[in-house]
């Protein structure tokens, strides 16, 4: 494996976890408008939010398919012709969050408001839990020919641990936007968005030990490479400890800071596992290698050189426009007295 190769695997890892860190926060902020919003006017408030960023951030999720399209087409091919339906049930929920917050900003009645927010809420349930059953899913090994063919049956995609993976990423993205929300709005919600994860962060713990005895069963992760897989599980424990201690603590700010490197574990421990494989094959024999799965040198050469000049440029806007929209959002919700008003909504 050379160089090129192993740092394209480390930057699409990278990527994946900057979608699941910034489009996560918008899933949780989505979920929060029904299992923590009281009232219509705190639903438009929450998704007033995140109007300004989500579409941004889910850029990310493309960017990281461009990737690997570009530098592993046959990692792309096994896994998009693998997970198809998985991967199209994805697309369906992101359209329908996606959508709903142009539809939500033109509502003209409080019932049609009302439809397009249950919109984004299943969107954005529903896009963090298939991805997360993705992942999770393909860790464990599939039905895969030396061609890189993938046969995965409805129980190889739906099993006990692709389910479990797949609840504790949404548990996670929604905590992560609870952890948003109580930076972004005034400071009795914020004390209500704290207040939530002290008493919902008590099913992450069981959680945890669940998918690890899962992935000790089901993965060979922690009998391949355990010390970088046990250490990745303690860091994933560790923030999440400090994110409930900040919760309790009322610091918002470190709260959501520890629930990103959360997310970002969740990334680190799959991508870790699988190196220095890209898919993992029911018989070992079959697996899809890094060295085996890359574009040309030449193709690899020239991706490196636009990473090195774009992603600065990237990373320097999405800091820039964070910062332009840090002030906290004020309690009073024009849209609950002016149909249009909430056009905010849009990105």
């Amino acid at each position: 494996m050379s160089f090129l190769q192993g740092l394209w695997f480390f930057v699409i890892a990278l990527l994946f976890a900057l979608f699941l860190v910034l489009d996560g926060l918008d899933f949780g902020v989505g979920m929060s408008t029904r299992f923590v919003a009281e009232s219509g006017r705190e639903r438009s408030l929450f998704m007033r939010a995140i109007g300004p960023h989500w579409d941004g951030n889910e850029v990310w999720l493309i960017t990281a398919g461009g990737a690997m399209f570009a530098a592993f087409p046959l990692w792309y091919a096994s896994l998009f012709s693998g997970y198809y339906i998985l991967l199209f049930l994805v697309l369906v929920a992101l359209i329908l969050r996606g959508v709903s917050f142009e539809f939500a900003a033109h509502a003209l009645t409080d019932r049609e408001r009302s439809v397009w927010q249950w919109a984004n809420f299943v969107g954005s349930l529903f896009a963090p839990f298939f991805l997360g059953m993705m992942l999770t899913s393909l860790i464990q090994g599939v039905p895969m020919d030396k061609q890189g063919n993938v046969w995965a049956s409805f129980f190889d995609v739906f099993n006990w641990l692709s389910v479990v993976g797949g609840i504790a990423t949404v548990f996670f993205c929604f905590v992560h936007g609870l952890h948003f929300l109580s930076l972004k709005l005034d400071r009795d919600l914020s004390r209500k968005m704290l207040n939530v994860t002290q008493k919902i962060y008590w099913i992450a713990y069981p959680a945890l030990v669940v998918f690890v005895i899962l992935a000790l069963i089901f993965t060979d992760f922690y009998a391949a490479r355990p010390v970088s897989s046990w250490l990745i599980t303690v860091v994933i424990l560790a923030t999440t400890i400090s994110g409930h201690a900040a919760a309790f603590a009322h610091r918002g700010g470190w709260a959501f800071v520890s629930s990103a490197v959360t997310l970002a574990g969740i990334i680190a421990f799959i991508f870790n596992g699988l190196f220095p494989r890209v898919m993992i094959a029911t018989n070992p024999a079959n697996d899809l290698l890094i060295k085996d799965a890359s574009a040309s040198p030449y193709t690899m050469g020239i991706m490196t050189v636009v990473l090195c000049v774009l992603l600065p440029v990237v990373v320097a806007y999405f800091v820039w426009s964070y910062a332009l929209q840090r002030k906290r959002l004020p309690a009073i919700d024009a849209a609950e007295s002016k149909p249009n008003a909430n056009l905010e909504y849009a990105g």
